[in-house]
């Protein structure tokens, strides 16, 4: 049968002739609209059938009104890497993008004593259906604990477990950070420095331990004129950079905890005429679009932040993405970080 303009009486379809249409409960109706999976396949056809029919579509607002809440889902952040951000929000809206959901981004700054009651007022205001907490803040447990007394859904992303599978989304960090660097240490490197993350972010602390640990596996240590901070930005691996291949004995390679802060002290080698990889090996962290517009080529552990938008979004809202969401469990909670060999790296001069 032909999908009709209206429903009886040449009136627009309502979600009751729907229901009636189909023989179900306006509830199921509202079930079968919200892709709940709480319902037989004979049953939501049933539905669909109806809809299809009635030509009925869905009032944004009225669905909002009955479920109390917008359908929104928030991304909350204090992060200084502007690529990280953006490629966890391409992430979430590949996720949502056949979803009658939107994307709402709010900054905070996590230094201020007002950051919790500012996040309190701005889910109070916008009713969103869940919020994402990006690094550094979704480590704060106040926050997490904000949301749920707010009864609004959360996901934390990390670089390490630190929520239940059905909370968090995190990398191994740790892991391929130790495989990188004993990579290094095969090809015969033994003065390898380190440019650090920011100081309290979790990212920055267990890439600096799976460094150590591939020090301490290979019997070598980290001198202090080595251990040189950074905080994610460019300037930082600049000055960082200098510092190290100012050195007496500068290191024969660098690590460091981001490609942003690696293409600073690429082109700190640069100036000072050292040639990398043949005089200096560098290795990055996210394989961001800077690790293939530099040259030479960097290379650096791919951090699958885009997909974790991804399973971040089917976590948080899956009976609002449709029966293929995979939703919350250990399976799908922790997504492995890689190495990518690009043309940075290669064995110390002499070997």
């Amino acid at each position: 049968m032909a999908a009709q303009d209206s429903g009886p009486g040449g009136k627009q379809p309502t979600i009751n002739d729907v229901a009636a249409l189909a023989g179900v409960s306006k509830k199921t109706v509202s079930r079968v609209i919200n892709r709940s999976q709480f319902l037989t396949d004979k049953t939501r056809a049933a539905v669909e059938q109806a809809i299809e029919q009635l030509g009925f579509v869905p009032n944004p607002q009225a669905r909002a009104l009955a479920f109390r809440r917008n359908f929104l889902i928030a991304l909350l952040h204090d992060n200084p890497n502007a690529q990280t951000v953006l490629n966890f929000q391409r992430g979430v809206l590949d996720a949502i993008k056949d979803s009658d959901l939107a994307l709402l981004v709010r900054p905070v700054d996590r230094g201020s004593d007002a950051m919790l009651e500012d996040v309190r007022t701005f889910l109070e205001k916008q009713r969103p259906i869940g919020a994402m907490l990006l690094p550094p803040i979704s480590e704060n447990d106040d926050l997490a604990a904000l949301c749920d007394d707010l009864g609004v859904r959360y996901v934390r992303i990390g670089s390490a477990r630190i929520d239940d599978a059905t909370h968090c989304i995190s990398s191994n960090d740790r892991e391929v950070v130790a495989q990188a660097v004993r990579g290094l240490v095969s090809l015969g490197h033994r003065r390898i420095g380190f440019v650090r993350g920011p100081v309290g972010f979790r990212s920055a602390a267990e890439r600096e331990q799976g460094f150590l640990e591939a020090l301490a596996d290979a019997g070598l240590d980290l001198p202090a004129e080595l251990n040189a901070p950074g905080n994610y930005r460019y300037a930082a691996g600049v000055e960082a950079g200098e510092a190290l291949l100012s050195l007496s004995v500068p290191p024969t390679a660098i690590f460091c905890s981001n490609d942003e802060m690696a293409a600073g002290v690429m082109s700190v080698a640069h100036g000072k005429g050292i040639r990398v990889p043949d005089a200096l090996s560098i290795i990055g962290f996210d394989d961001s679009p800077t690790a293939t517009h530099i040259w030479p080529a960097l290379s650096t552990v791919r951090w699958p932040i885009r997909e974790m938008g991804v399973r971040a979004a089917q976590t948080l809202v899956p009976d609002f993405l449709g029966p293929d969401a995979k939703g919350g469990g250990d399976e799908s909670a922790v997504l492995a970080s890689t190495f990518v060999e690009r043309q940075s790296v290669a064995p110390p001069p002499g070997h």
